[in-house]
């Protein structure tokens, strides 16, 4: 995903191989991903209330115990792959829940999961703004954080280079662009596939076209995020030969140099996503479920999401650091496709973005 983020999810994730320790607790201070669950039962109060998430899911340890002490419930947390992956385990074990709760289901993949009947209705005491919530599921789904993926810029490249940079996707397919744009694939990459739905929004049925001269004019796809922002980025890579990359608007904030960033994240071409918690239907600890994913909308929690996960909260009255303000504007009016329509769609667009990349 992000930065630091990134490595955070590859330090938990072999945290988690070779210690076997609760992924928020961390060090041992919880039940261990190896370990038999003591979830409650239904109607029971107290015992463990198990999350599944994705690999980049960390909080501050205070914050886990100060829940845990206060709840009366031992929080364990099971990894389970990046946001596509994990919507996947839910759809398939929607009859038998993997845990009780989950987060880190994102706009793009709910839809399956909650076709699946994997979700339960949740009720919590904080309402999240109306616009961060699912028309469709947003009884079972409940919002939690945001980011948006954007195509980001080496100011400082453009700079020595006496080029503009670009503002628009469509500046992107301009000859004066050409062989500077790297991103990951649709079909290998979340930030990828965002892109793409950002190319879908903007350009309707004639996205294939868009994407026919965007390859025209050099751009690169790669599989994954990391690929792209450290393998080919300028501002990334110390080998790096592209200045232009798919990233998220949260990035400049972690290239400051002495009160400055060197990178920029184009505003108008920014694709939202949002991430969700909900309590997963047949689960052995509902009760638990349903006050972990309250828990999640605290100011507590909501304040610790940027520097945790570089991403923003969604409940107002939340705290950003300060140079997010400066460094990490968000976009005004972001590309936007709807749950069901990617639903709907996922299947023939990957296969025809697929077609149009491999030519």
């Amino acid at each position: 995903m992000k930065h630091a983020r990134v490595r955070i999810a590859l330090a938990t994730s072999a945290a988690l191989l070779l210690g076997g320790c609760s992924l928020a607790g961390g060090g041992g201070d919880g039940p261990t991903a190896t370990e038999p669950s003591s979830s409650s039962g239904p109607g029971e109060a107290g015992g463990t209330v198990v999350l599944a998430t994705h690999e980049s899911f960390t909080l501050p340890k205070k914050l886990v115990r100060a829940f845990e002490e206060e709840s009366g419930y031992d929080l364990e947390v099971r990894a389970a792959g990046d946001a596509g992956t994990l919507a996947t385990k839910l759809s398939l074990t929607a009859d038998n829940p993997i845990a009780d709760a989950a987060f880190g289901i994102d706009n793009t993949f709910a839809s399956r999961p909650l076709g699946e009947g994997a979700f339960a209705e949740v009720t919590t005491t904080a309402t999240p703004p109306e616009e961060y919530v699912l028309a469709e599921g947003g009884d079972r789904l409940v919002p939690i954080d945001s980011a948006s993926v954007c195509v980001n810029v080496d100011t400082d490249w453009f700079e020595a280079e006496g080029l503009t940079p670009p503002r628009t996707l469509d500046d992107l397919t301009d000859p004066a662009y050409a062989d500077l744009l790297v991103t990951p694939g649709a079909s290998t990459s979340s930030p990828g596939m965002a892109f793409f739905l950002a190319t879908v929004a903007a350009y309707g049925d004639d996205w294939p076209d868009y994407w026919t001269d965007l390859l025209a004019n050099g751009a690169k796809v790669v599989d994954g995020w990391e690929d792209a922002y450290y393998g080919d980025f300028t501002a990334g890579a110390e080998r790096g030969t592209r200045p232009i990359v798919v990233s998220y608007d949260s990035s400049p904030a972690f290239t400051v140099t002495d009160g400055r960033t060197t990178t920029a994240a184009l505003l108008d071409t920014c694709f939202r996503q949002v991430e969700y918690a909900g309590v997963l239907a047949g689960a052995d600890n509902p009760e638990g479920a349903a006050a972990l994913v309250d828990w999640m909308l605290s100011e507590e929690v909501q304040s610790a999401l940027p520097e945790s996960m570089y991403v923003f909260p969604v409940m107002p009255g939340a705290t950003v650091p300060d140079d997010w303000a400066e460094f990490a504007p968000q976009p005004t009016d972001p590309y936007e496709v709807s749950p069901e329509e990617i639903a709907a769609n996922r299947e023939q667009w990957l296969t025809e973005w697929t077609d149009v990349v491999s030519r």
